[in-house]
């Protein structure tokens, strides 16, 4: 089986959060089981929730967590708080590092350069910050990432504000980043949608990461 074989899942309706997190365990399961499976990307959308990563301080919430204005769910990835919603891109990886770099560092930047060629594709330049993760542009901060990663086979992934309302953003510290602009892309392309930057991310991983796409039918949306 080709290494760079991997499926890819793009469900049509937003999922909860709890349900694509049950995907991704059960695939990282299996490919830490067999490790020559093909690797597992999802791109979506979740109903609105925050999550909290591993060690997450709730000095970042301004709301107590039990009295959360959205579902809060605490996981294992690493990072602080963020908010997931419509509107907002999400991609989820399962792969097997020992494929590519056993490199945690590589992982995070090769995902950055990822939305950053996304943006690129948009004639919108992104940028990276001096010791923190993420990508920004023209000072707001546009996409989020957080992993987690068991025996090289990693978890989670990252975020990309289009079109969604920030107003959830204004219940916490983004990502524990005092003083952050949280900005979306259709900021500076006003018909921008989800669904014309979709394709966009989708090439980007599959170059980045060199896969080659398979159909699948194991998930049910």
């Amino acid at each position: 089986m080709n290494n760079s074989s991997s499926f890819l899942f793009e469900p049509k309706k937003l999922v909860p959060f709890l349900k694509a997190l049950k995907w991704q365990q059960i695939r990282q399961r299996n490919m830490i089981e067999r490790p020559f499976l093909p690797h597992s990307v999802w791109l979506l959308q979740h109903s609105s929730c925050y999550t909290l990563g591993r060690g997450s301080d709730n000095k970042n919430l301004y709301f107590e967590e039990n009295n959360a204005p959205f579902p809060l769910y605490r996981i294992d990835r690493g990072g602080e708080v963020t908010h997931h919603l419509p509107g907002q891109l999400v991609g989820y990886l399962v792969i097997n590092l020992n494929r590519y770099e056993t490199d945690l560092n590589w992982y995070l930047r090769t995902l950055e350069e990822v939305l950053i060629d996304v943006l690129d594709s948009l004639g919108l330049k992104g940028e990276r910050m001096s010791g923190l993760t993420g990508v920004w542009c023209k000072g707001f901060k546009v996409g989020s990432i957080g992993i987690g990663c068991k025996r090289w086979v990693t978890q989670h992934g990252f975020s990309l504000n289009v079109d969604c309302d920030l107003s959830g953003f204004n219940a916490i510290v983004p990502c524990g980043l005092n003083n952050v602009k949280v900005g979306r892309l259709n900021y500076w392309i006003p018909s921008l949608t989800v669904s014309n930057v979709q394709p966009l991310i989708r090439e980007s991983i599959q170059k980045k990461f060199g896969l080659n796409w398979k159909k699948t039918s194991i998930f049910s949306y």
